[in-house]
């Protein structure tokens, strides 16, 4: 994907999406590019502030409302919170109610193309599994023992 890209790619892509590439936008896009852990307002300010004093959750909110309008981001509701993908193709996600964890789970397109929607005519699909993850799972075979 877009890892380890150097400032001037990750400006280009902004460009290719019609974005003006401002100090903010590089940073938050290079954020969502090495923070693969679908994170929200709060998690992207809490971790760029440090590092961007001038940075306000305003601006990484209208930020990401763009890259998901362009097409360069996904929004996800994971009841009432919004998170953020940048791998924007096909996928499910996996929430676990333990460690609150989200993870990419493949998905076969064949399967919401299937899906009866009684004349509607759906813009995008979510589709959220909730459970115990393997990491969660593993500690608690750890701890029984």
């Amino acid at each position: 994907m877009m890892q380890n890209m150097p400032v001037n790619d990750l400006k280009s892509v902004l460009e290719q999406k019609g974005i003006y590439p401002s100090y903010h936008r590089i940073k938050i896009l290079k954020y969502l590019i090495e923070h693969r852990t679908h994170p929200s307002v709060d998690m992207i300010y809490k971790d760029l502030a440090k590092e961007i004093p001038t940075l306000s959750k305003t601006t990484i909110y209208n930020t990401l409302k763009l890259f998901v309008k362009k097409g360069l981001t996904i929004s996800i509701d994971f009841e009432g919170e919004t998170r953020y993908d940048i791998f924007i193709e096909p996928h499910a996600h996996f929430k676990c109610v333990k460690c609150g964890r989200i993870y990419d789970l493949p998905l076969r397109t064949d399967l919401c193309q299937n899906v009866e929607l009684n004349g509607h005519s759906p813009l995008s699909y979510q589709i959220v599994i909730k459970g115990i993850c393997k990491h969660c799972l593993e500690a608690e075979g750890e701890n029984a023992s």
